[in-house]
């Protein structure tokens, strides 16, 4: 869900006094997160897709199969920790999941039915308070 124009509003004013406070600080504290850790780890992963591609290539030429086949699950894992580092990856102005959640309960299963019902009451509760 967005934030407000008043939440960004204070969000901004918030960032302004960090800044004065300490930039240094604030500096870096812009620099890591996990979005910067899943960016890094996707490029990773994408260099290793290519050191894969690159193995299968020589395989072949060389007519060494078992070269071939380790390039090719060089690239079967690379696509992998590219495809989940990318899910993992927060968007812009979210926060990491399971950042806070995790510690105010444990982590459990709902069934389908639990999440659409509490949509249906979000959404009910989000109208009727306006």
């Amino acid at each position: 869900m967005p934030l407000s124009e008043h939440e960004q509003r204070m969000l901004e004013q918030m960032e302004r006094a960090l800044y004065a406070e300490d930039p240094k600080f604030a500096t870096a504290l812009e620099g890591s997160g996990l979005r910067t850790y899943t960016r890094r780890r996707v490029y990773q992963a994408v260099a290793g897709f290519l050191v894969g591609i690159a193995l299968l290539m020589a395989g072949m030429v060389t007519t060494v199969i078992w070269i071939s086949v380790v390039g090719f699950l060089v690239m079967l894992g690379c696509a992998v920790l590219a495809v989940t580092g990318w899910r993992k990856a927060p968007k812009p102005g979210e926060q990491a999941p399971g950042a806070q959640t995790a510690r105010r309960q444990p982590k459990q299963r709902r069934s389908m039915m639990d999440r659409i019902e509490q949509r249906w009451q979000r959404r009910r509760d989000e109208q009727g308070g306006q």
